[in-house]
């Protein structure tokens, strides 16, 4: 009988518990647990990995957005672009810099920031100076960015891309990070390439940038005890730098392992009572989600709940219903669109570990709800 399929296992840890178990004794023999050595050969490879010329590892993918717009001289009276269908974190970051977000209206295919919505809203913007834009590369399906950046040139903006759910996702061969000014990936736990908990990195192949963020994170320090400039606390921690070093090298092909359960998924449901997740010609996606979509939702969520089958809502409420930004975030016309995917969205099971067993298990009860075996 298959496993039954959850949502956010952590059945990887398990798989690479040999590589894991070795990079964190190498670290305990270091002596060297924040930074050094271990951070900067992370930051190497992982740089390698996306195709920038630098990556600067940080405490968290929130700081890691953070500090890219910082770095970019964002900060107070300036307007930054993104996204109401996202975590809110995308959100609190731009609130973080001092900066207004300013949020537009997705795709409904891609769920990804609609380049005709920002076009309107750049037309039209609220008080402030229009700064930046932060694309969000979501479920692991990249924003447009050829079109994004060509209107940010246009307006004079800088586009810093979350992709915290884009490990290893690409346009055109161009893999997500590699298309804005600089980018910021989260390692939690879930994601694509995560750590034993928490961590983030900043891309660019700006050196002046990245430079910068090396000195916002450690206290505005280019010579220890010495600020230069105003700076925090967020490094990232040779524990989880080592641990990602040594999943960093799976990372590709338990994508493709994403993309097979996802082809899967497509094949066994295409005739269910549910919109599958569809792809631009143009991408490489890495399925950090499944997410299919139904006005019965809810209803198809308490039929897997009753078969032991989990799933999730990723993500029930639109930051500018959320109750700490209703009402006083910048939202550029109308919103139907994110609206309409809180109401509908659903993420299946999905993972490198899953099985083809258990993805026809969760089918087969996805087709039962649809009336399809009768």
């Amino acid at each position: 009988m298959a496993q039954i399929p959850q949502t956010d296992p952590h059945a990887n840890y398990r798989s690479h518990s040999i590589g894991i178990d070795a990079a964190v004794q190498r670290v305990l023999d270091s002596g060297w647990y924040v930074l050094g050595n271990e951070v900067a050969a992370f930051e190497r490879e992982f740089a390698g990995f996306v195709g920038t010329a630098h990556a600067v590892g940080v405490a968290s993918g929130t700081d890691a957005l953070e500090l890219a717009l910082r770095a970019c001289g964002v900060g107070a009276g300036d307007l930054v672009f993104t996204v109401s269908h996202t975590a809110v974190a995308t959100v609190a970051a731009i609130e973080l810099t001092g900066a207004t977000p300013v949020l537009v209206d997705i795709d409904p295919q891609s769920y990804t920031m609609d380049v005709d919505c920002l076009q309107a809203a750049l037309r039209n913007p609220p008080d402030g100076r229009p700064s930046a834009v932060v694309p969000v590369h979501l479920y692991g399906h990249p924003a447009d960015m050829p079109g994004i950046c060509l209107l940010a040139a246009e307006y004079g903006l800088s586009v810093v891309e979350d992709c915290a759910q884009a490990h290893g996702a690409a346009i055109n061969g161009g893999r997500a990070g590699t298309w804005g000014h600089m980018a910021a990936f989260s390692y939690y736990p879930t994601k694509n390439l995560g750590a034993l908990g928490d961590g983030g990195a900043v891309v660019s192949d700006n050196a002046e940038l990245a430079d910068s963020v090396r000195v916002f994170r450690e206290y505005g320090w280019r010579k220890r005890y010495v600020s230069e400039t105003p700076g925090g606390n967020s490094r990232l921690d040779a524990l989880q730098a080592a641990i990602l070093r040594a999943k960093l090298p799976h990372l590709d092909s338990e994508n493709l392992l994403r993309r097979s359960h996802a082809r899967l998924y497509q094949e066994l449901l295409a005739e269910a009572k549910i919109s599958l997740p569809t792809v631009s010609y143009d991408v490489e996606h890495v399925y950090h989600q499944f997410v299919v979509r139904t006005k019965q939702r809810d209803a198809l969520r308490e039929h897997l709940r009753e078969h032991g089958v989990s799933s999730a809502i990723h993500y029930p409420v639109p930051v500018h219903q959320q109750p700490a930004y209703a009402g006083r975030v910048n939202v550029a016309g109308e919103l139907a669109h994110s609206d309409a995917a809180a109401d509908e969205i659903l993420s299946l099971p999905m993972y490198p570990e899953l099985s083809s067993e258990a993805v026809e298990t969760v089918a087969r009860h996805i087709l039962d709800w649809s009336g399809l075996n009768q």
